[in-house]
């Protein structure tokens, strides 16, 4: 397994934007895809954004596309999602999750994830 921190989260404005970091260590980082999930209060689970070991493919979720972007820094093991444009109902708990299958990532079945950073943005 890959041991995941999530950091970057915190309290913005409607419109903002924030970079989430997740800093990973054990396991051979660049081998794996990476995601990005959320969760708000009283809500399921849900699928952000992916992206695969190399960073040739990514995906979003429809409600972010044009207003989230992920990437990832194999060079210092860490992964990224810039998001602008931010809305109160992007307000949840980050997480980041890594697996070697994309399939598993997209799907929330990764093998590994983050503790979670709280984004709340306010209206």
């Amino acid at each position: 397994q890959v041991q995941l921190v999530e950091s970057g989260g915190g309290l913005v404005q409607a419109g903002g934007s924030l970079r989430l970091s997740c800093a990973a260590s054990g396991r051979t980082f660049s081998s794996y895809a990476k995601g990005w999930f959320r969760q708000a209060p009283g809500k399921e689970r849900e699928f952000v954004a992916a992206i695969t070991w190399s960073g040739g493919s990514t995906y979003y979720a429809d409600s972010v596309k044009g207003r989230f972007t992920i990437s990832r820094d194999n060079s210092k093991n860490t992964l990224y999602l810039q998001m602008n444009s931010l809305k109160p109902e992007d307000t949840a708990v980050y997480y980041c999750a890594a697996d070697g299958s994309i399939v598993r990532v997209r799907t929330g079945n990764s093998d590994s994830w983050g503790q979670g950073t709280q984004v709340t943005v306010s209206s």
